[in-house]
C-alpha cells in the first residue's frame, strides 16, 4: 500500500492535487483531525489491500504541531509502508493575488499575524522542514489548473514506481525562471525562428520550426554535449543522491520557440534512456510573438 501526502503553502493547488488523485482512482483524505492519522496508518498496515491501493492525505500548517511531536510515532507506523510526500509552493504574490480572487482566510491570519504578507511569512517558516523532507517539490506560480493537475497525475502514474522522475520544462526568461528547477540550460544562443517570417507564428512543436532549431551545427554542438552531461549524471542523481525528482528547465527569450524543441529533444532522449520524464512548455501559449 502507497501513501502519498500532500501538504505545501495555503493556496498553493492542494485542492486540485487532490481531485487531481481522485480522478486516478487514489483514495483522498482531507482535513482528518491530525490525532487520527496514525490510526488510519495503523489500521491500513493491518489490512491486506490490492497491490497498487494508495490512500493520499493532506496535511497543512494546521496539522504541523502533531506532526512536530509525533513524527517519530507516524514514521514507525508508516515503516512498512510505501509514503511520498509532495510540496507545492508557490510565490508570494502569486498566493496574494489567489487569496484576492477567491476571498478565503488564510489560517493563520488573527491569530498569529495581522496580515496576509505576515501570514504567509510564518507560513514558510513553519513548513521549511516538511518541504526540505518532500520527495517532490512542484511551484504553482505558472501553471494553470489543468497544467498542476497533469504534473500531479505524471508524478503518480502507476508505473512511476521506485524511478527518477525527470521534469522537463521550458520556459522564457522574459517571463522569469522557474524556482523548482534542479538545472537551467539557457538556449539564447542558438538560431532563433522569431525572425524567419514563416515561422515566428509557429511554435516548437511545430516541424518548420524544429528543423530551423535542430538543423543548426550549434544547435548540434549544444545537444551532444547536453545529453552526455546528462547521460553521465542522470544514474548519480538516481543512485547516489537517490533523488525521486529531477527538474530540467530550458529557457529562451519568449518560451515559444528554441527552447520547446530543445526540451523536446531532451524529453525524447531521456525517455529512450529509461526514466519517466515529465515534459511541460510553461509560456508557449503566452503570447503569439514572443522571441
Amino acid at each position: 500500500m502507497q501513501f502519498i501526502m500532500i501538504t505545501g503553502m495555503s493556496g498553493a493547488g492542494k485542492s486540485i492535487a487532490v481531485h487531481a488523485l481522485e480522478d486516478m482512482g487514489v483514495y483522498c483524505v482531507d482535513n482528518l483531525p491530525p490525532e487520527l492519522l496514525q490510526q488510519l496508518f495503523e489500521i491500513c498496515a493491518r489490512q491486506s489491500g490490492k497491490d497498487g491501493e494508495r490512500i493520499a492525505i493532506v496535511a497543512d500548517v494546521r496539522s504541523l504541531s502533531w506532526f512536530a511531536s509525533n513524527s517519530q510515532d507516524m514514521l514507525s507506523a508508516l515503516q512498512s509502508s510505501d509514503l511520498r510526500m509532495i510540496f507545492l509552493d508557490a510565490s508570494d504574490e502569486e498566493i496574494i493575488n489567489r487569496y484576492k480572487m477567491t476571498r478565503r482566510r488564510h489560517p493563520l491570519l488573527g491569530e498569529e499575524c495581522g496580515s496576509l504578507a505576515e501570514a504567509i511569512q510564518r507560513e514558510r517558516e513553519l513548513l521549511s522542514g516538511l518541504k526540505s523532507r518532500a520527495d517532490y517539490v512542484v511551484d504553482t506560480s505558472l501553471l494553470s489548473t489543468a497544467q498542476l493537475r497533469s504534473r500531479i497525475q505524471e508524478l503518480f502514474a502507476q508505473n512511476s514506481g521506485e524511478k527518477l522522475v525527470v521534469n522537463v520544462t521550458s520556459f522564457g526568461f522574459k517571463y522569469g525562471m522557474p524556482t523548482d528547477a534542479d538545472l537551467v540550460f539557457d538556449v539564447r544562443c542558438l538560431p532563433n525562428p522569431f525572425y524567419e517570417e514563416k515561422l515566428k507564428e509557429l511554435s516548437g512543436l511545430d516541424e518548420p520550426v524544429c528543423n530551423f532549431v535542430l538543423d543548426s551545427p550549434l544547435t548540434e554542438g549544444f545537444l551532444q554535449r547536453i545529453t552526455d552531461f546528462l547521460d553521465y549524471m542522470l544514474p548519480l542523481y538516481c543512485n547516489e543522491e537517490h533523488k525521486s525528482q529531477l527538474g530540467i528547465a530550458i529557457g529562451c527569450t519568449g518560451g515559444r520557440h528554441r527552447s520547446v524543441a530543445i526540451a523536446q529533444e531532451l524529453y525524447e532522449h531521456i525517455s529512450k534512456a529509461g526514466y519517466l520524464a515529465v515534459i511541460s512548455h510553461r509560456d508557449i501559449q503566452r503570447k503569439k510573438f514572443n522571441h
